[in-house]
């Protein structure tokens, strides 16, 4: 259902030819719902606004869309925004719009053709649209009243030196130029990646604009490396993301999914998680699969009554400042009952920062302090050669520490020892301040960090270790890892 208000503007717009044509050739927000009302099912979310704006905001040359599978994104910017750019506003010439494959690329050529032949309201006000010479092919559109054209290609395609009568390309649109085969090997991503930027990008000129449309494969992939590029100020442009839902629980398009359960209904029909999280919620999956699944995850708003056995605080130390450096993290929990009735209660709030080694010391005395406040504090911290340094000067500031050697163990076997806690409901995370934390769980071997995962399973484990000390089994027929033997 469209919004009241735009529909009385539509209503005013059908109405009156000359403000229809008028309004809708300067405007992409209304030129959509005008020409296009069958595809306007539902309200207009205000993600897909933001993509309309930036099709109509010329002082952004470079934008990278990734949005959630349904959200109307090719819709938009494949298939209305390239007819609208060159019959409305912008006055393109060369629209060049590419895919990974010739059979992607010539389905939007398709669509676009379909649009232009068969949708007589918008023939009959900015048309004729035909090409009398039969240029109408299977990889371009010409369309001779507005002396410009539409061309489709892939990936697999030399486009060097192409052009359009005295015009190079001057909009630009790949759409799903990668998949999950294409990205996994780092000569696969480098290949797509120095092709956008030795091939695509150089075919336009100094007024192109460049829309790059696609899902999250990798933390390598040419998305993420264009959004990395933006924000590291190396490419002017903007990058979007729009999941169906937010970290902060907030659906994206609520005129289609008004609430969780529809969510749910929709997540049940895909049945797959790794594209539940890949296509809706825009996580990059491991191909090695996840160690901590989102559903596993328990929440708690308040803390219990009682005072807990002790506190625990896991430790994850990092050498480094640098930028591409990890970040110390420190993850801190309440400890209650014993045996099978333990239950954790991590703390919100976690720390998750780049220190240098008297900072890391001051933020541990001021943690190891407030937390107190509460009853008994340990902590323990990996001892791995400059992290033992950190443990003696913390006792001598009389900050009780304890040094946990991997022994060997690596990162993903230590997480996957939580898991079964995890599952049962024995650990709660809090519903707010721990989002970063929870991401890195569940978004493990993708998560471009993953300082607080780690920082996590150093404190579960040695909470498991002191737990069977004390005739608890929590986790039934698992071996004690090395590291806590």
């Amino acid at each position: 259902m469209i919004q009241n208000q735009q529909s009385q503007v539509i209503k005013k717009i059908l109405a009156d030819r000359n403000l229809r044509v008028t309004l809708t050739q300067e405007s992409h927000y209304w030129f959509f719902p005008t020409y296009f009302p069958e595809y306007v099912i539902y309200e207009t979310a205000g993600f897909q606004k933001e993509l309309i704006h930036i099709t109509e905001d010329d002082s952004i040359r470079n934008a990278v869309i990734v949005a959630f599978r349904g959200s109307g994104k090719s819709t938009l910017m494949t298939m209305s925004y390239p007819i609208w750019s060159i019959i409305g506003k912008p006055k393109k010439k060369f629209v060049l719009i590419l895919s990974q494959t010739q059979a992607q690329a010539r389905l939007h050529l398709a669509n676009l053709k379909r649009e232009l032949e068969s949708n007589l309201l918008l023939k009959r006000e900015l048309g004729p649209f035909e090409e009398k010479n039969n240029e109408w092919g299977s990889t371009s559109l010409v369309i001779p009243k507005f002396g410009a054209r539409i061309t489709v290609a892939s990936s697999e395609q030399s486009i060097r030196g192409i052009r359009h009568g005295a015009h190079r390309p001057d909009l630009i649109i790949c759409d799903d130029v990668e998949d999950s085969n294409s990205v996994k090997t780092k000569e696969g991503r480098d290949k797509t990646y120095n092709w956008l930027t030795s091939e695509v990008i150089p075919a336009g000129d100094k007024n192109t604009k460049l829309i790059v449309i696609g899902n999250l494969l990798h933390e390598d992939s040419l998305l993420m490396r264009l959004k990395n590029n933006i924000e590291g100020q190396k490419l002017n442009g903007v990058f979007r993301a729009y999941p169906l839902v937010d970290d902060s629980g907030n659906i994206l398009w609520p005129g289609k999914f008004s609430d969780a359960c529809e969510i749910e209904k929709l997540r049940q029909t895909i049945g797959n998680e790794h594209a539940w999280q890949r296509e809706f919620m825009l996580r990059i999956i491991s191909d090695e699969g996840q160690v901590i699944y989102p559903e596993w995850i328990h929440h708690y708003d308040k803390l219990p009554a009682e005072t807990p056995n002790y506190v625990v605080t896991g430790i994850d130390v990092a050498i480094s400042q640098k930028d591409t450096a990890d970040y110390t993290a420190m993850v801190s929990a309440c400890v209650y009952g014993t045996g099978n009735r333990m239950r954790i209660y991590i703390l919100p709030n976690p720390v998750n920062e780049r220190l240098n080694f008297p900072q890391t010391v001051e933020r541990v005395e001021t943690l190891d302090k407030s937390l107190k406040s509460i009853t008994s504090h340990r902590i323990y911290i990996e001892d791995v050669g400059y992290q033992a340094s950190l443990i003696h000067q913390l006792r001598i500031k009389n900050v009780t520490a304890e040094g946990v050697s991997p022994h060997g163990s690596d990162k993903r076997s230590r997480l996957a020892l939580t898991g079964n806690l995890i599952f049962d409901g024995k650990i709660f995370f809090p519903s707010q301040g721990a989002e970063q934390l929870v991401r890195q769980l569940t978004g493990f071997g993708t998560e471009k960090h993953d300082d607080l995962a780690d920082a996590f399973a150093i404190l579960v484990l040695k909470v498991i270790e002191k737990n069977r000390f004390m005739g608890g089994f929590l986790i039934t027929g698992s071996p004690l890892p090395d590291f806590l033997r």
